[in-house]
């Protein structure tokens, strides 16, 4: 298996990279939004401050979203555990001015050659869905 990138289109939010790393490095922002998560789709969700335990449908067992690094202002680095095969994301923030800064999500993930086919579309579409969804969250009002 070789590891394969993924990048999102780059999105723009109007708001500080400050404002946007405060939320986005904290999982407990979560909370915020846990409401508007498909509840047909996610079971369960324990959220602490680095990490979050899910449940989703289709899977037997629980994985986890890690904080694993983090540049102040810059880019929040995640890991996840407990998926059938290897993968990290990363959320990265470039301001151009105080009420305008891009937002570009990545992954690299080993997917079995077998299934690449069938994920690759799903999986850009999503990353290009999660950065609009990104910069579209109030982050000034989530101090």
């Amino acid at each position: 298996m070789s590891q394969s990138k993924y990048e999102s289109k780059i999105t723009s939010a109007p708001y500080s990279a400050a404002q946007i790393y405060r939320v986005l490095s904290d999982m407990q922002s979560l909370e915020r939004v846990k409401d508007l998560m498909p509840k047909d789709k996610i079971q369960e969700m324990e959220i602490e401050p680095d990490r979050v335990r899910i449940k989703v449908d289709g899977l037997a067992q629980k994985f986890t979203i890690a904080i694993v690094d983090r540049i102040e202002n810059d880019t929040v680095k995640f890991g996840m555990e407990g998926i059938p095969m290897d993968a990290n994301m990363w959320i990265q923030m470039k301001e151009v001015s105080p009420t305008d800064t891009r937002l570009k999500l990545t992954v690299k993930a080993d997917i079995p050659f077998m299934f690449k086919m069938m994920v690759e579309k799903k999986l850009q579409t999503g990353l290009d869905q999660a950065a609009d969804m990104l910069a579209q969250f109030p982050y000034n009002q989530w101090q």
